[in-house]
């Protein structure tokens, strides 16, 4: 059995304490209880160590947790692998089946990517990224959103988090999805308006957004694509990262979501 590197057990030591810290799961469970039914379907893209794919499973969702990192992945098996409904895939997911090459990043293995070219504005131009380094590079099987709706169905809800590559995860995709979640970062601000026009040509989406790890979101009423894309334009609060979701407008009242209540 392969030993792990002092700096890999570090850096998946971080992730535990900030991903499985005490009281996370419900506030988890809060965010996604609008979007995910017992018996629903969810598409976890970037599972890394599984909290998200547990909420989702707890919440009674069938879920395809996808973690494209070997040692990590054997991590999300541990964890969630044998939660009633889940499977575990370790591909990453793009543009078009087939192979990438991951850049991984041993202490901090969240910002692990397959966008070379975000890693590079990254490091240019977020100062949160200073002392980051990517020391090693693997081979991974890629997938699509498209593939995995062939195989799985189409999900009620996918969440991204990969990384600067969600505007290739999502270019895709051509199946309209009722909830998606996608993270932004400064520094690669566009990449997350891509994502919105992607979606915007695939149906008549609503936006909202959630601060950093925060679980409330920031906009009431939700936000249509131009108001949307005005906001990222203009810096999206100056936030160093958080997630966008859409949801398709069904133009019926909306309730608020248990999560917009201050």
């Amino acid at each position: 059995m392969r030993r792990a590197p002092v700096d890999e057990l570090l850096g998946l030591l971080r992730s535990f304490a900030v991903y499985w810290r005490p009281g996370r799961q419900r506030g988890l469970r809060s965010l996604y209880a609008p979007f995910v039914e017992p018996g629903s379907l969810v598409f976890d893209v970037g599972a890394h160590l599984g909290d998200r794919t547990v909420a989702f499973a707890s919440l009674g969702a069938r879920v395809v947790a996808l973690e494209p990192q070997p040692g990590v992945a054997r991590w999300l098996r541990r964890i969630a692998g044998r939660k009633k409904g889940v499977v575990v895939l370790e591909e990453a997911v793009g543009a078009e089946v087939g192979t990438a090459s991951l850049a991984v990043s041993r202490r901090t293995p969240t910002v692990s990517t397959l966008s070379s070219g975000w890693r590079r504005r990254m490091m240019e131009r977020n100062l949160g990224f200073d002392g980051v380094r990517w020391e090693d590079e693997v081979a991974v099987p890629l997938t699509t959103l498209d593939a995995l709706v062939a195989r799985f169905g189409l999900p009620t809800f996918c969440k991204l988090d990969i990384e600067g590559h969600e505007a290739e995860a999502l270019a895709g995709l051509t199946h309209p999805i009722a909830g998606i979640s996608f993270e932004f970062v400064q520094g690669g601000l566009d990449i997350a308006r891509a994502c919105v026009d992607h979606l915007d040509a695939l149906g008549p989406y609503r936006f909202n957004a959630v601060a950093r790890e925060e679980r409330r979101f920031r906009f009431r009423p939700w936000l249509g694509a131009v108001e949307l894309r005005a906001w990222l334009d203009a810096g999206a609060d100056g936030l160093a990262f958080g997630d966008v979701y859409a949801k398709i407008d069904t133009g019926t009242h909306e309730a608020p979501f248990p999560s917009e209540e201050r």
